[in-house]
């Protein structure tokens, strides 16, 4: 290896290479030409600026004068490839490369001044490198080195035109070298087409996919999706997530719901300018902002060196992009997590897209309110402020609060200041985790509330109000229906004695709010008359000990068919059916007809 690029590694904390980049810097590998494949994250960028270093620096450790570039890197997209171009930078530092990029939404007149100012390495996208070609603001004569970053991406974006015209443009003796995630019948053309004898790398197969990232399938109720997504960026407290959605539109409403709930977000889509998105995403990495509400225009060539967490706010369309998306994190052997914002209606969706992808998730509920204050107070006690020493000036004001305050007061405001300064866990609606093992909810009683629709009353309203009152837990509450007058919650039986005491002989939940126990099950709501679901827990089974061994809350027979006649079991249309054009026309003038 060359001292100057042993020398940056060092200076970056290398203490060791992946497994990518001790295969492909092998040195009985140099200068051939390599078809690689490796994981998103595994640290490839490094990987190929090893695997060219020799060929593009020849017997020396350091570039002589820039003049026509040596080595041509070529990636998908223009986040990709500006970060190719950042590794590159650190990498070749001592070794004094001067840096190129080419990609479009950037200024090609100041990519063409750079370009004539002469460049060691250039870094581009398919488009834009093919547009200076054409327009002779690139010579390509003296490249020693060629590097397809994500080549199955480039072909399946429709880029093979162009990089088969970058390819016939570049030096014949040039080292060439292919990564891909997999080799399709595409990528072996190509490769048979533009290499020579090159060697097959794999540094992914038999292994897990994704193996240093955590997924999770997270359990929400209908219409609670959001208020999860809060609790897991506060349980969690990543330096930096992605928040992924599927529209623009999903972009726009989470990015203010997060911004008003105290987080520090920024957007990325398709509709901003480069310019709007590489300021979003220095942002994230000076730690301006800590929360990126995406579409899948950032799942590929985005590397934030704290991204430790990723939250699928709408599901992904294919396995593939599930694995582009959490990819973003767990890079390089840092560890990341992976969640799925799962739906009742998505659930089955969610199975196949993780079959599919080969990835195994935990399947579990939100974080309670309850988790994430007990998650602040570790963190609050595990804080590295207690440990550090306190200036002259800190000094003088600890004594004058100590000789002012107890030391009572003094931990009640650091709590009161500490969660101040985050933004309130939301109560999320019970939803039972997949695969539950304790299985339907279990004997329980019912309670009727002196409050329904007509005093907007809703689950997520009377549910924390239930439980504080009664000293109970969500999990201890299961169907919760809201009527017009009145509303009925299921108290699970092992609860009810606890409950009972907690509430007392006035049975008050709050202001003019009072439970009542029923006997059974309401017959309000084995019927279902004028209730709506809360969305919580299994529905009640259906009555069947009526007369005659009738269903209650079954769909009642009719005396009546729709359209008025008695139901004698002949077809409706024989009653109030519509007249055919033919009967509507008996007797109409001409000219007043009805047409087919």
């Amino acid at each position: 290896m060359k001292q100057t690029i042993s020398a940056a590694l060092e200076a970056r904390g290398y203490t060791s290479l992946t497994p990518v980049q001790e295969a492909v810097s092998d040195p009985n590998l140099s200068h051939q030409d390599l078809l690689v494949s490796a994981q998103t994250g595994s640290g490839k960028t490094v990987g190929f600026g090893l695997a060219i270093a020799p060929t593009i620096l020849g017997d020396s450790d350091t570039f002589q004068r820039a003049a026509q570039p040596l080595a041509l890197v070529i990636a998908p997209t223009r986040e990709l490839a500006l970060q190719v171009r950042r590794e590159l930078e650190w990498l070749y530092r001592e070794a004094g490369a001067i840096m190129a990029s080419c990609v479009g939404g950037m200024d090609a007149r100041a990519e063409r001044r750079a370009l004539e100012r002469g460049a060691h390495i250039v870094v581009a996208t398919p488009g834009r490198l093919c547009d200076h070609l054409r327009r002779g603001g690139i010579d390509l004569s003296k490249v020693r080195a060629v590097v397809l970053d994500e080549a199955d991406e480039m072909l399946d974006m429709g880029f093979r035109e162009d990089l088969e015209t970058i390819l016939d443009a570049a030096p014949e003796d040039r080292q060439t070298l292919l990564f891909s995630a997999t080799v399709s019948a595409d990528i072996a053309r190509l490769a048979k087409r533009y290499q020579k004898d090159a060697q097959r790398i794999s540094t992914i197969s038999g292994k897990k996919q994704h193996s240093d990232i955590e997924y999770r399938a997270v359990m929400v109720a209908d219409r609670d999706e959001e208020n999860a997504i809060t609790n897991l960026l506060r349980f969690y407290e990543a330096p930096n997530a992605i928040v992924f959605a599927n529209t623009r539109a999903t972009v726009s409403r989470l990015m203010s719901r997060l911004t008003n709930r105290g987080f520090n977000v920024v957007a990325l889509s398709g509709e901003l300018s480069q310019q709007e998105r590489s300021h979003a995403l220095q942002a994230m990495r000076d730690g301006r902002a800590r929360v990126c509400v995406a579409t899948d225009v950032a799942a590929r060539g985005i590397d934030l060196p704290n991204l430790d967490l990723v939250i699928h706010a709408d599901l992904p369309q294919s396995e593939e992009a599930l694995l582009h998306r959490s990819g973003r994190t767990g890079r390089a052997g840092r560890k990341g997590i992976s969640a799925l914002i799962v739906p009742p209606k998505g659930r089955k969706k969610a199975e196949r897209l993780l079959r599919g992808a080969k990835v195994e998730a935990t399947w579990e509920a939100g974080p309670s309110a309850e988790a994430v204050l007990a998650k602040d107070e570790e963190r609050l006690l595990a804080d590295p402020i207690w440990t550090d020493s306190a200036t002259d000036v800190e000094a003088k004001t600890v004594r004058e609060v100590l000789a002012a305050q107890s030391p009572e007061a003094i931990a009640l405001a650091m709590v009161r200041m500490w969660r101040g300064q985050r933004s309130a866990p939301e109560d999320l609606m019970s939803v039972a985790p997949r695969n539950d093992s304790s299985g339907p909810f279990g004997p329980s009683r019912w309670f009727a509330v002196s409050i329904g629709r007509g005093g907007n009353a809703s689950p997520r309203w009377l549910m924390p109000k239930v439980c504080e009152a009664g000293g109970i837990t969500r999990s201890e509450i299961g169907a919760i229906r809201i009527g017009a007058t009145e509303s009925f919650v299921e108290i699970s039986e092992k609860a009810v004695n606890h409950f009972l005491d907690a509430l007392g002989p006035e049975m008050e939940i709050g202001d003019n709010l009072t439970l009542t126990m029923v006997d059974g099950v309401p017959a309000e709501v084995r019927n279902k008359t004028g209730f709506k679901p809360g969305g919580r827990g299994p529905r009640p089974e259906r009555f069947s000990g009526g007369p005659g061994g009738k269903k209650f809350g079954g769909k009642p027979k009719r005396d009546f068919d729709d359209r008025g006649g008695p139901s004698d079991g002949k077809p409706k249309a024989k009653y109030g059916a519509k007249k055919s054009f033919k009967d509507k026309n008996a007797g109409a003038p001409k000219g007043k007809r009805f047409k087919d």
